[in-house]
């Protein structure tokens, strides 16, 4: 029997995530990744609660250049939105994605702007 990668994908997300869990004072980065776009939120588990997100989508990052120039930026932006509220730990989620390039490259934009994990 062989997976699709999807499938495959999945499988490795719910491993990851019956370890990985977020609270509101260290709430899970969860990096979403499409052909396209990249997402990026901050999730408190305990109550079921989105706190932030950020996405390749918004205004400030869409015209940044190639999709890591974009990750890069959503991790920065992230990270900001983060510190504005207060947060600066939180727990990194890469959502059964290899970790490497834009996965990896939104996890070094929200560390070099001050997001500890």
């Amino acid at each position: 029997m062989s997976l699709t990668k999807s499938e495959r994908r999945q499988r490795i997300k719910f491993r990851i995530r019956k370890i990985v869990s977020g609270t509101a004072t260290n709430p899970r980065l969860s990096v979403f990744r499409s052909n396209k776009e990249i997402y990026a939120q901050l999730v408190d588990d305990t109550n079921g609660t989105t706190l932030l997100a950020a996405s390749s989508r918004d205004k400030e990052v869409s015209d940044k250049g190639t999709n890591v120039e974009k990750a890069i930026a959503v991790g920065k932006l992230i990270a900001e939105k983060a510190l504005k509220a207060g947060i600066e730990n939180v727990t990194f989620d890469r959502g059964g994605y290899l970790y490497h390039g834009r996965v990896k490259s939104l996890a070094e934009g929200a560390r070099a702007a001050g997001l500890k994990f």
